[in-house]
């Protein structure tokens, strides 16, 4: 969690009882919807396949880098033969190059490994990889990228052969507020922005690529092709009363009754769009975890004995309603909702 607000009791009572009001009041005025400004830029590393820099407004900045690289898939096997002989049968491996890059997602369904990703954070004041703070939130990223599963699909080349990625997150600055949504957006931005260079053909016992980044292809192309799946993220939301806010600051986390993270992606894109009904959501749930806000994690304010305690703050107990859950995922998932809206926005960052 991030470091502790400096509020007195009396203070985040006060706090607490105006994010519970209807309507409810934010201490920056912003609507229980509405996200911190922020900047974004993609494409600054020179030498990854992919990389987006963001900053929020209280100044917490990451940036990520994705590389790749080719790896022969232990345990498949290479059915080049079936269609690679002599000279004479050129035409049947130009036929059969045709017919692959036409059903290539349908056959990589199903094929990828999560063992294909992996995902490091490096921290400011956290010296040790194996902090469990780093490694929590490494497990949280790891864990919606592949619980999407079309990613580690598209890492399938065929033939016995895939790619290996590499996300390499690094938080420029203190974390200010919890760092779990600006490192997931980061790296939603860079994997949309993330290139692998185009096949010249996958039917050769080792497949050959072609060395000019122009023609290289896009992880996630843009929504003008056939494919338009986006790279899974997470958002933060909390739960103060029966009120809902995204995007907390520390001050809202210090007085939160409960803290969810919200991981979500696309439909399945191999699903085209007249097979689906007008008004579905374009969103799917792919995980929520549950954690512990900072109230819960301080000791609750003591009064003396015979004291007024009013005004005190003392942190909520237990655990979470399963109709403020079912909220959250609701407004989350639905046509026009706020994962939608996310969603178009880190796209306005990316010009493809």
């Amino acid at each position: 969690m991030p470091p502790s607000t400096l509020l007195s009791p009396s203070e985040l009572s006060y706090l607490h009882t105006s994010l519970s009001l209807d309507p409810p009041i934010r201490p920056d005025a912003r609507s229980p919807t509405t996200f911190r400004p922020l900047v974004a830029e993609t494409d600054l590393l020179p030498t990854t396949n992919g990389s987006a820099r963001l900053c929020f407004a209280d100044g917490s900045e990451a940036i990520v880098g994705v590389k790749a690289e080719v790896e022969r898939t232990v345990g498949a096997s290479n059915t080049s033969t079936k269609v690679r002989s002599h000279d004479d049968e050129d035409t049947k491996m130009h036929s059969a190059e045709e017919e692959m890059g036409e059903e290539r997602r349908r056959q990589a369904r199903g094929k990828g490994q999560d063992s294909w990703i992996e995902v490091t954070i490096d921290m400011p004041g956290f010296g040790r990889d194996d902090d469990g703070v780093v490694v929590f939130l490494a497990q949280m990223l790891q864990e919606g990228l592949v619980a999407d599963g079309g990613l580690r699909d598209r890492l399938w080349i065929g033939w016995g052969w895939h790619w290996r990625i590499y996300v390499d997150i690094l938080l420029l600055t203190a974390p200010n507020s919890y760092p779990l949504p600006l490192l997931s957006l980061t790296t939603h931005l860079a994997l949309l922005a993330t290139k692998l260079p185009a096949p010249i053909s996958r039917i050769d016992e080792d497949p050959l690529f072609n060395d000019d980044w122009d023609a290289a292809e896009p992880l996630y192309p843009s929504s003008g092709s056939e494919q338009t799946s986006k790279p899974p993220f997470t958002l933060l939301v909390i739960s103060v009363g029966d009120n809902i806010y995204f995007d907390p600051s520390r001050e809202e986390l210090a007085v939160a009754d409960a803290v969810c993270a919200v991981t979500v992606g696309t439909i399945d894109a191999t699903v085209s769009p007249g097979e689906r009904r007008e008004g579905t959501p374009k969103l799917r749930l792919l995980s929520l975890r549950t954690i512990d806000p900072p109230a819960r994690l301080a000791a609750a304010a003591s009064t003396t004995e015979g004291e007024d305690d009013q005004g005190a703050w003392r942190p909520a107990r237990g655990g979470m309603k399963r109709a403020i859950v079912g909220k959250m995922v609701k407004i989350v998932l639905e046509v026009g909702g706020v994962g939608e809206e996310v969603m178009t926005g880190l796209e306005g960052f990316y010009d493809g």
